[in-house]
């Protein structure tokens, strides 16, 4: 797995989870390093990347 998102909030967290479930992206959730974001980071494997940035991205787009 390799790291691909910080979350601002607990909002921001259920979001991209959300985006990820729908788009049938497995993920984890990890600490992240002192004083960044709320403490979670997403993590997806690294052949998931570059469609789990498109999810992000569509769903960016329409907001």
């Amino acid at each position: 797995m390799t790291k691909f998102y910080d979350a601002k909030d607990d909002k921001d967290l259920a979001r991209v989870e959300a985006v990820l479930r729908k788009g049938g992206i497995e993920y984890n959730l990890a600490a992240t390093p002192t004083g960044a974001g709320i403490g979670k980071q997403i993590q997806v494997a690294e052949e998931d990347v570059p469609k789990a940035e498109e999810l992000l991205l569509q769903t960016t787009a329409k907001r």
